[in-house]
């Protein structure tokens, strides 16, 4: 019998210090790593995704300003979707230039004019962007309204020549000096198809504000308009041009002068004529901000 006791004693013993030591070591890991509650998972670090959401179709509108080959330039776009922009696109630019030398070839000293630059375009494009987190874009457009042209005017001195086809027409002084007006239209297609390439979202799909565009690209505009008159007297000879003599005519009316004007517009026609399309080259600043 005290065998049987004492053997009992130390088995309750080690089963009493067994179940003391499960205790500890499950309130011990209890205590260090905590259970989350079964309403309130764990947090997990936000994705990259998560952290640069694109903003909503529509949601937000871009403005920005810059110069280029159309001149001043004006922009605003709004985003169809992760991968679209629509962009509106205005450009406006006039421009005096004195002393530019009109048909001097052939040995002529030609006529100085006064150039005047006169720029107004606006058009739609749509932004295709296959990386949306990069600025790279490809960009068909229309463009609505074109104005591009350049003017020229001038009044020739006395004695100064210009050559017309393959004639020297010398200037007659005061109220008979040879004047000339001329017109370069670069808008032969008032509504043009245009396409462009860049770099530069201005609606970030990162998050941005600010951005720079650059753009590159043609507007399919046909080939140039030229056209060009000349009035008042022109001599043959030279000696002729200070007293009105008899190889003077009147360039407006004389049939011969016409016909020499007429070949000198063809020919600069001719080197106009591959010109079919006007380059895009513009670098401008942006900001886009929420509108709903």
């Amino acid at each position: 019998m005290k065998r049987l006791a004492r053997f009992l004693t130390l088995t309750l013993l080690a089963a009493s210090s067994g179940l003391f030591a499960q205790s500890s070591s499950s309130n011990f890991a209890s205590s260090s790593s905590p259970t989350p509650a079964a309403d309130q998972p764990a947090a997990s670090p936000l994705s990259k995704a998560a952290r640069y959401a694109p903003p909503a179709p529509f949601s937000r509108l871009a403005l920005s300003g810059g110069i280029g080959t159309n001149g001043i330039n004006m922009q605003a776009a709004v985003e169809a979707s992760r991968y679209f922009n629509i962009r509106g696109v205005g450009n406006y630019f006039n421009y005096t230039v004195n002393n530019v030398k009109v048909s001097g070839s052939g040995g002529s000293s030609g006529i100085d004019v006064s150039g005047k630059l006169n720029f107004a375009t606006a058009g739609i494009a749509l932004d295709y962007y296959p990386f949306p987190n990069h600025g790279f874009r490809l960009s068909p457009g229309v463009m609505l309204y074109n104005q591009n042209a350049i003017s020229a005017s001038g009044v020739a001195a006395e004695g100064t020549s210009i050559t017309l086809g393959s004639t020297k027409y010398y200037s007659e002084g005061g109220a008979n000096a040879m004047a000339l007006n001329a017109n370069l239209g670069l808008n032969t297609h008032k509504q043009a198809f245009t396409m462009t390439t860049g770099w530069g979202n201005l609606i970030s799909r990162k998050g941005g504000h600010f951005s720079v565009p650059f753009e590159i690209g043609a507007i399919f505009t046909g080939v140039p308009t030229l056209g060009m008159n000349i009035t008042g007297y022109g001599c043959t000879s030279q000696a002729d041009a200070a007293d009105n003599g008899e190889s003077c005519v009147n360039m407006a009316t004389n049939t011969k002068a016409q016909s020499d004007v007429a070949a000198q517009i063809a020919k600069y026609q001719s080197d106009l004529n591959p010109l079919k399309v006007y380059p895009i080259l513009s670098i401008g600043i942006g900001y886009n901000f929420k509108i709903r």
